[in-house]
């Protein structure tokens, strides 16, 4: 008897520094710019501080996911994790719930870029500026689509442009800066430290609120993960790659924040949303006023595009094991090795739900970016605890072979990393959080119908370099199909 065709995979073609470049796009190089503004007054001048709280404690969660990732290198991310190693039900609410940040992530971004392109147009009556950023929406909702439909070298490519021109800018930020205060010196050697701490406003509770708010610099880390089957050597360079990123983006983050903390001291900002652009304006002049806020717009375009890739393999991962329909989610295109469907399905819901989100902004009078923002991070601090909560289940509970430091450091991580995460996730506006739950909700009834109110189980797909102990564990986790 003839043995079918077997499904096409995923194409291996990334190494360590293509994935670092992935995860630095995705996270963006220029993330604390846009909420410098919001982090300088809500932790009274300390971002700084901040940003290195919240560098040290994303980091941790990196780590969990860079071990997990080494016992299942598997392009579902946070879903695969918790469903192979605590419970396939569990796994499928996690995989409901970031499939919420993946979606939001492309919306928000294309609702930003939209409008800040809009805003370029000169003498545009409100009328107008409505009209122009609904076509850009439309517009950069194609975009996206088209690129990532166009497979993952491709990706990768436009991913080391806009990394090395958005690194570009930052240098260029740095310079100016370093000219402005040349030229400005500081009257004090005290006045250097006042963005680490001013002791006039410094509080450890102002802080770690700042903090709170400064860990959404890194968001977007655990992308990285989704790749696992299209990295060369993916039990290695997914941990080594989220590990770098955070760290890259945090050294990053900090120079860029310090020096624009030093360059306008106090937290009076002409506004607060576009505090950045304004000091960059006083280091550089106007040219480097316009240059950041271009650059805001490509980062924006890379992080959104890159959400939009990483849903994409969400979406596969969940459809091949039939948590979600395996003839359409779990379809790899034969030619171009992605899977096509869950790109162009993403693509239509980016543009419907920005198109609704900037609806209700009119309407209702609301920031849909900052509430599109809140939903990204329930979906994305979930995951987070997920992860955390299966490397401490695999690598303390489960794995006798581990010697005694390196228990203790998997531990240490995994718990330290579960604990911020859920500090974070009760402290989102009270109507991110209800919405949230209602989109859990529908996960809950979803999933019930599919499996016969959960007792039917998934059949997990083998990933063919995945851990052996890690496969005994899913397998276990699954019961056997009955005849």
């Amino acid at each position: 008897m003839p043995t079918p065709n077997p499904q096409p995979g995923l194409k291996r073609v990334l190494g360590l520094w293509a994935l670092v470049i992935y995860g630095i796009v995705l996270i963006q190089p220029t993330a604390p710019m846009s909420l410098f503004g919001a982090a300088a007054v809500e932790g009274k001048g300390h971002v700084v501080t901040a940003i290195l709280i919240g560098m040290v404690a994303m980091m941790f969660t990196a780590y969990s996911y860079g071990l997990m990732a080494n016992a299942y290198p598997s392009a579902g991310s946070a879903y695969s994790y918790v469903s192979r190693e605590i419970h396939p039900s569990l796994g499928y609410f996690v995989g409901w719930s970031i499939i919420f940040d993946y979606v939001m992530n492309p919306i928000i971004c294309v609702i930003w870029i939209s409008g800040a392109v809009a805003g370029f147009i000169p003498g545009l009556s409100p009328s107008a500026m409505l009209l122009y950023t609904v076509v850009f929406i439309f517009l950069f909702s194609i975009l996206f689509t088209g690129m990532n439909l166009r497979g993952i070298e491709a990706s990768a490519r436009t991913n080391a442009i806009i990394a090395i021109g958005l690194g570009a800018v930052v240098v260029v930020f740095l310079g100016a800066a370093v000219h402005y205060l040349m030229l400005h010196p500081l009257k004090s050697a005290a006045d250097w430290t006042l963005p680490f701490y001013d002791p006039q406003t410094f509080s450890t509770s102002t802080v770690f609120h700042g903090a709170s708010l400064a860990v959404l610099t890194y968001i977007g880390f655990d992308g990285i993960s989704t790749l696992s089957e299209e990295a060369h050597n993916p039990r290695r360079n997914i941990l080594l790659a989220t590990v770098l990123t955070c760290f890259i983006i945090g050294v990053l983050a900090s120079l860029e924040v310090y020096f624009a903390q030093v360059i306008w001291p106090g937290t009076d900002f002409p506004n607060q949303d576009t505090a950045f652009c304004d000091i960059a304006g006083k280091a550089g002049g106007h040219w480097l006023f316009l240059a950041i806020s271009i650059a805001l717009i490509v980062a924006n375009f890379g992080s959104g595009a890159g959400a939009h890739l990483g849903a994409g393999r969400l979406l596969y991962s969940m459809g091949r094991d039939n948590a979600i329909p395996q003839k359409f989610f779990g379809a790899v295109n034969p030619r171009t090795r992605i899977p096509s469907n869950n790109i162009l399905l993403i693509g239509v819901i980016m543009l419907v739900g920005a198109l609704v989100l900037k609806v209700i902004q009119e309407k209702a009078q609301v920031d849909a970016f900052g509430f599109g923002c809140q939903l990204l991070n329930f979906g994305a601090l979930l995951a987070f605890m997920g992860v955390n909560a299966s490397a401490f289940i695999h690598y303390v509970l489960r794995n006798r072979d581990q010697s005694g430091w390196k228990m203790a450091g998997s531990a240490a991580a995994s718990l330290i990393g579960f604990g911020v995460c859920a500090f974070l996730w009760i402290s989102l506006g009270k109507w991110a959080i209800i919405v949230g739950l209602c989109w859990l909700a529908t996960g809950v009834i979803y999933g019930a119908w599919r499996t016969n109110f959960f007792r039917k189980q998934m059949q997990f797909a083998n990933v063919g370099d995945a851990d052996p102990a890690a496969q005994k564990i899913a397998t276990e986790n699954v019961e056997p199909p009955k005849n």
